[in-house]
């Protein structure tokens, strides 16, 4: 009898399940975020809280059982060197669920799974056009021109591709408009 063990069997054998939410938790653990269903997303978090407690206390035997789970040398080092430490002054609430939109084919409902304290993306500000262009010619002025061997300089033209034309907004003629929605589309 099977009293009290409730757990997401996600209508699949117990392998199947097992795989499916490994597979969860790797995506996680190299991502940071991932987009899943809310139900195989509840499943997933307990293998991903209990991986990320493991990680927060760097031993040979925890890196044996993550190793048993994960399967891979590198994802394993991932999660003891940079997982891990990040969530040292937690005790639990690695992972959070955020709701995010109904999926088209079935209603599904997806959501958000990602790990609450995140490695931040050091983004750097773009530069303008017009001051790449003038760093480049800036450049060129600076560098002498080769010298070919006959002692005459090489001439550097640039040349200009062909301009391609973009297809225009009215592609299958009017069958655009018996799509209800423009993503619907080709």
């Amino acid at each position: 009898m099977r009293h009290a063990k409730q757990r997401l069997q996600l209508n699949r054998f117990t392998s199947w399940r097992s795989s499916t939410l490994i597979s969860i938790a790797k995506n996680l653990l190299t991502r940071e975020q991932i987009i899943t269903t809310k139900v195989k997303a509840r499943a997933a978090v307990p293998l991903v809280e209990k991986l990320i407690s493991l990680a927060k206390k760097d031993s040979l035997t925890n890196r044996r059982l993550a190793y048993k789970t994960l399967g891979e040398h590198n994802l394993v080092s991932l999660l003891f060197k940079e997982v891990g430490p990040r969530f040292n002054n937690r005790n639990c609430g690695f992972t959070r669920i955020l709701p995010w939109v109904f999926r088209r084919g079935d209603g599904a409902q997806l959501v958000i799974l990602e790990l609450t304290e995140r490695k931040e993306k050091i983004v750097k500000p773009k530069k303008e056009k017009a001051s790449l262009k003038q760093e480049i010619k800036e450049e060129a002025k600076e560098t002498p021109r080769e010298q070919a061997p006959t002692g005459k300089p090489k001439v550097i033209t640039e040349q200009k591709k062909p301009a391609i034309k973009k297809p225009s907004k009215k592609f299958l003629g009017g069958l655009r408009k018996i799509f209800k929605k423009e993503r619907d589309s080709l």
